[in-house]
């Protein structure tokens, strides 16, 4: 070290750097720079003490920024200067810090990390102390977000805590040289959790290798057993074997929806599925999501696994317990979450044991406690990149910079939003970023409701954030509206459909405005009705309503999203003379006719009875019903899934386009009028043409009307970026008729990347407009009104 002159500096790094690896990073540059100083974690990150040379010190505050941990995200560098100068030349790691009260926000702990190669070799290395140990981990990979009950990240801070290290494992984690280098949740077979198989759950059979052992031997004479991983509890199968994949859906109640299946390594992914460079990538990074891609017609898994799609969800072991029970078993295995449909992940030992009883022949379990459930990843191989459908494990809590636009309110009192009451999440903003928990399940179940609000109350401590306002969606009976009400705290209302906008806005680091397409399946609009087919033009303050699909009653209420035949009485209603009318709807169902009765007609106003909706999700729910698809959904989505699956078979080159109208409602927004397209789709079948083309000439004819309008209204509000966003568009075919035709007009199309475009990214969307309103209103002849 040169020995004059010398200063002293505190440096603060801000970001997901605990549990990462960030300080022995820390450590091993200031050694390298000779440095002296020290270096903890506490309740805003990880904060630097460091003496030596200014040239020296600035270099170090570089390589924090440039050159920081691969899994780490650092949000900012700041220092001041020390007025003492100490004569050591040491540098170390201290204790972490807990007695900052203004530290609101600061931290993040980071997600979940998938076990890296160094970890694997040792597992599977018979020489090493960790051969065969399921729960091998270092500072590149093993558990975080779900283990961590506060912060800072320190082992007495997790559910490790009870894991007292053995003398080897303590000298690994006091090693600078070591990569187990302040691990925290380093552990061996001698210190460190056990495994157990439980046959019956609640009795234990075997336990360390003899439960892998056991575990594959009962899969491969087709059982079905509970797996404890990280976030949660899974039910495995061997997914070649038909008979108990169909057991599994029996069990579960789970009849048609796609499971995903995991493998040992990308060459079996790609014998499943057809992967590309970025797919491969994803699957095999920190992440280690669920990605779904095309499906390969030799795919060497049972029928009942994904059933009539096109497409197929495949995930990598991404802990060494995964690695070791498909060893153990030989074949890849379904893995979905062990739960009822739509409820969360079971996570606690008592619970799983108590719930999953009917469902397991046994359970493969051990005693690393987690604290906070964790659905996995889901991200979708479309042809324009990867696209996030779920935020979990991996990925969440990790936090997203709210841009530029934030930068204003930066020292604005934290708010939390609370999503909407499908695939929920709630999202914290502070100091001009959000963090959102995972995929919480669908509020109308209880056990998701209790899981809502233990998200709550974890992010809040965990990042030690009071909120001052809560962002809810503007429907009254939405149950995370009614908790926000009912919080005591200032609220403020978002409309369903601007916040969807404005999450992909966020997800692209644009401010707006933008013409924004929010197709779905319903949110509550300004007007009362049940929108979902939306043209809006959009910031982040507010949102402009411009165009909309043609309004018609939601036949039967609630009962029209699960009985999609009911969706397909109420178009016929209105797209139909009343002879044919009546005869298409009394084949639909044997209660269509008394049905229509009550739906009105072409001019007849929709009836008290039933609310009105401009719903694309609900149109093609009506399609698909029409069309001997699908007239009653097993989950989500499924008609117009499989609806899109149909259209999928035609080329869109040989596809026809089926007319949808347009007209300006008096002194309202533009009415897109599918009319004549639900009248082509029944002439049609009629005539005998078959379901994939007719599928195919919806999608070309809903989506290049979508895309004629988005480009003349854009270009009539000055704007040159189009937004395609809601559930809707999760739809490859759509999207890539309606981004086609927004894309040869000279416009940019935003797509989700990285927050889902459906309901699991409304809480960002809904954070990032509470920041905007609290900023003056922009100026400009295109700021959106409401």
């Amino acid at each position: 070290m040169t020995s004059s002159p010398e200063e002293r500096r505190r440096i603060r790094v801000t970001g997901v750097v605990q549990g990462v690896g960030f300080r022995p990073f820390v450590h091993r540059q200031a050694g390298a720079l000779g440095l002296a100083g020290w270096v903890a974690n506490d309740e805003h990150g990880v904060v630097v003490e460091a003496q030596g040379p200014p040239a020296v010190l600035d270099e170090l505050e570089r390589r924090l920024r440039a050159e920081a941990p691969a899994r780490a995200a650092v949000t900012g560098v700041s220092s001041v200067g020390v007025d003492r100068v100490s004569g050591t030349d040491a540098f170390t790691i201290r204790a972490s810090s807990h007695d900052d009260d203004d530290a609101a926000g600061a931290v993040v702990v980071g997600a979940d990390l998938a076990v890296c190669r160094a970890c694997l070799a040792e597992v599977d290395d018979p020489r090493d102390r960790r051969s065969g140990y399921p729960f091998t981990n270092c500072t590149e990979c093993g558990p975080r977000f779900t283990i961590v009950r506060a912060a800072p990240y320190d082992r007495a801070t997790t559910t490790m805590a009870g894991f007292t290290m053995c003398p080897a494992c303590r000298r690994e984690y006091e090693d600078p040289a070591d990569r187990r280098f302040h691990a925290q949740p380093n552990a061996c077979p001698e210190c460190g959790p056990r495994l157990a198989y439980e046959s019956p759950p609640g009795r234990v059979e075997h336990g360390g290798p003899a439960a892998l052992e056991a575990a594959g031997a009962a899969l491969r004479a087709g059982a079905v057993l509970g797996v404890k991983g990280i976030g949660g509890y899974h039910l495995a199968v061997d997914a070649g074997d038909a008979e108990a994949v169909a057991r599994l859906r029996s069990r579960k109640r789970r009849d048609d929806k796609p499971f995903a299946v995991v493998v040992a390594d990308v060459e079996a992914a790609r014998s499943l599925v057809e992967l590309d460079d970025e797919a491969a990538a994803a699957l095999v990074g920190p992440a280690a999501p669920i990605v779904v891609a095309p499906r390969r017609p030799d795919a060497a898994v049972a029928p009942g696994v994904a059933p009539g799609l096109p497409e197929l969800g495949v995930l990598l072991a991404y802990t060494p317990l995964h690695h070791l029970l498909l060893a153990a078993v030989g074949r890849p295995l379904v893995l979905t979450s062990a739960n009822v449909t739509d409820e969360p992940i079971v996570h606690r030992d008592d619970d799983a044991r108590e719930r999953l009883a009917s469902l397991v022949d046994g359970l493969v379990t051990h005693d690393r406690p987690i604290h906070v459930a964790c659905e996995d990843s889901v991200v979708r191989a479309a042809p324009w990149g990867l696209q996030v459908l779920r935020r979990g494990r991996g990925l969440a809590p990790e936090p997203r910079s709210l841009g530029a636009a934030a930068t204003a309110t930066a020292a604005a009192p934290p708010l939390l939003a609370v999503g909407a009451e499908l695939k929920s999440t709630v999202s914290l903003a502070s100091a001009g970023r959000v963090v959102t928990s995972p995929h919480l399940g669908d509020l109308e179940h209880l056990a998701a409701h209790r899981a809502f609000t233990v998200a709550v109350d974890h992010l809040c401590e965990l990042f030690r954030v009071t909120p001052g306002l809560v962002a809810h969606d503007a429907h009254p009976e939405y149950l995370s509206t009614k908790w926000a009400l009912d919080s005591g705290l200032a609220t403020i209302a978002v409309q369903h459909h601007h916040a969807h906008v404005v999450s992909c806005l966020v997800d692209h680091d644009r401010p707006g405005p933008v013409l924004g397409v929010a197709f779905d399946g319903l949110g509550y609009g300004d007007d009362g009705d049940l929108w979902g087919g939306e043209l809006l033009v959009a910031d982040r303050h507010r949102a402009r309503r411009v165009a909309h699909l043609l309004p018609v009653p939601l036949a039967g209420g609630s009962a029209a999203i699960r009985e999609p035949w009911r969706m397909a009485v109420s178009w016929v209603s209105v797209a139909l003379e009343p002879h044919t009318a009546r005869s298409v709807a009394s084949a639909l169902d044997p209660r269509g006719a008394d049905l229509l009765a009550l739906c009105g007609g072409p001019d007849r106003p929709a009836p008290p009875s039933f609310p009105r909706t401009t719903s694309v999700g609900r149109l093609l729910d009506a399609v698909a019903a029409l069309l001997g698809v699908r007239a009653v959904v097993r989950y989500e989505g499924q008609a117009a899934i499989e609806l899109e699956a149909a259209a999928r078979r035609v080329p869109r080159s040989s596809a026809p386009a089926y007319p949808v109208e347009w007209h300006r409602s008096p002194g309202g927004p533009v009415v897109l009028d599918p009319r004549p397209l639900v009248a082509a789709v029944v002439a049609e079948r009629a005539a005998g043409v078959p379901v994939p083309m007719i599928a195919a000439g919806v999608h070309e004819g809903l989506g290049r009307a979508a895309a004629e309008r988005a480009v003349a209204l854009a270009r009539a509000e000055g704007l040159a970026e189009v937004v395609l966003t809601g559930g809707v568009f999760q739809n490859v075919r759509l999207t890539e008729v309606v981004a086609a035709g927004v894309e040869a007009a000279g416009l940019t199309v935003l797509r989700h990347r990285t927050v889902p475009p459906n309901d699991g990214g409304i809480s960002v969307g809904q954070a990032a407009v509470a920041v905007a309103r609290a900023q003056p209103v922009p100026s400009g002849p295109h700021r959106p009104t409401r």
